[in-house]
């Protein structure tokens, strides 16, 4: 711990620190990420003098329970709330690190994903949390995006605001040095716990904060301020880019789950990427770093129409069918045996809901209620006594892509040979066992969640 006191009753935080914390958006509660160490206990100090007063100051502690001293941190964290009075949450989280390429991995980027995952399950609407990041924490961030290849989204840098959950995230040390912000931690005689780990230059941005940083600054005075200009510039470049690929989202007839290809063949490669790209964000995915763009969307964009060409990336994939692409995100496990549905109670299928609802007083007892998938072969009845038709060709009539064919719940009621097909996902119910349902009695709801 760097030892040190509360500030003194003749201290004065300085105006030109305090400002931007106090020049909030309007909120319910103000949330402070504290991890303990100076930037974060300096900000926490910050909100509660300038809204101490208003009672919605709050902390929240994430403990990865990776370092030696995270117990002792989480306690020094626990006793700095108490003696300013500020309700603290504590969450702990376990953390694994990942070997996938396209994500990041390693234990930074895992203890990272593990934290926001924290945060933003505990923003509710109109509620601030306040990050610690400075200007230093912004150099380090584009560089290491810069090596690591990103492109102008990446390289704007942390934003100073965007949403989190229900809420928003704000950063008001941004433009601040880390040095100005050590002078006033000290000024103020404040204590704060230091993270071993933040000395581990096996680390990628700690190699980058004590081996490289201070190499770059000795030969460029100012590389924080010119960092941070480039930043801004990248950053100004992906507010256009959104807007052009909104537009071109919208002339080219863009839906929610799919793209027209026609229209993206006609676009640039520059144009197809940045749709694409913008069309995943604005699905809540992380668009994929890909070696090879190009390469990507010339397969799935002019493979041979008998094709069905797959691009798959982190919790989603894109697909192409009848002339449009999809973005399909992963699903949830299917059983792998038929399921019976007991009347009254909801059975979770994968991303669907399924229950029998009563409608009217059983003269008959109700058949078994059998929920599967498409095993081959399967026949529909539209209307009792009417023709079977093959439910394969049925479903290719309707143009059920062929993935979502292969997840649609089947109902079938009845046993054996004699069990009738009479639900296929929400595209189709038996009057039988829906509307009045006067025929069985009960009414069959089948419910999709929305994506």
């Amino acid at each position: 711990m760097t030892p040190g006191a509360e500030p003194g009753s003749g201290f004065h935080w300085p105006e030109a620190l305090c400002a931007p914390v106090r020049e909030l958006p309007d909120h319910a509660r103000l949330w402070v990420a504290l991890s303990g160490g100076l930037d974060s206990t300096l900000l926490l100090h910050l909100a509660t003098h300038c809204h101490g007063g208003s009672r919605t100051v709050r902390a929240v502690h994430v403990n990865h329970q990776l370092q030696p001293n995270a117990s002792d941190t989480e306690s020094f964290c626990r006793a700095l709330c108490a003696r300013l009075d500020v309700p603290l949450v504590v969450e702990r989280v376990a953390v694994a690190a990942t070997d996938n390429p396209e994500s990041g991995g390693g234990i930074e980027e895992a203890a990272r994903k593990a934290r926001y995952s924290v945060l933003e399950m505990l923003m509710q609407p109109r509620d601030l949390l306040l990050m610690a990041h400075h200007g230093d924490d912004q150099a380090e961030t584009v560089l290491f995006r810069m090596l690591r290849g990103s492109g102008v989204a990446g390289l704007a840098g942390m934003p100073a605001s965007r949403t989190l959950g229900a809420g928003a995230l704000i950063r008001p040390l941004l433009g601040f040095e880390r040095s100005e912000l050590e002078h006033w931690a000290w000024s103020a005689g404040l204590s704060w716990i230091d993270d071993p780990s933040n000395v581990d230059e096996r680390f990628d941005r700690n190699f980058l904060r004590h081996s490289v940083l201070p190499t770059l600054r000795d030969r460029w005075p100012g590389l924080n301020r010119r960092l941070r200009h480039s930043a801004g510039s990248c950053a100004e470049s992906e507010t256009l880019n959104r807007k052009l690929a909104a537009l071109q989202w919208q002339a080219i007839g863009g839906e929610h789950e799919r793209l027209p290809v026609p229209g993206l063949k006609v676009l640039s490669l520059a144009e197809q990427k940045n749709l694409v790209r913008w069309w995943i964000r604005e699905r809540g995915f992380h668009a994929p770093s890909v070696g090879d763009w190009q390469q990507v969307m010339q397969d799935l964009l002019f493979a041979g129409e008998d094709r069905e060409p797959e691009f798959r990336s982190e919790g989603f994939s894109l697909r192409r069918f009848r002339g449009n692409l999809y973005l399909v995100p992963d699903r949830r496990a299917l059983p792998e045996a038929p399921v019976t549905l007991e009347p009254g109670a909801v059975l979770k299928w994968g991303e669907w809901s399924i229950s029998l609802e009563p409608a009217s007083t059983p003269e008959t007892p109700l058949p078994p209620i059998r929920i599967t998938t498409r095993q081959g072969g399967e026949r529909v009845r539209f209307r009792p006594g009417g023709p079977s038709r093959s439910l394969k060709k049925w479903l290719q009539e309707m143009a059920v892509p062929p993935w979502e064919r292969a997840r649609l719940p089947l109902v079938f009621a009845g046993s054996g040979e004699a069990a009738e097909l009479i639900a296929i996902g929400d595209l189709w119910c038996s009057e039988q066992y829906s509307g009045g349902a006067d025929a069985a009695a009960w009414r069959l709801v089948v419910e999709r969640e929305c994506d």
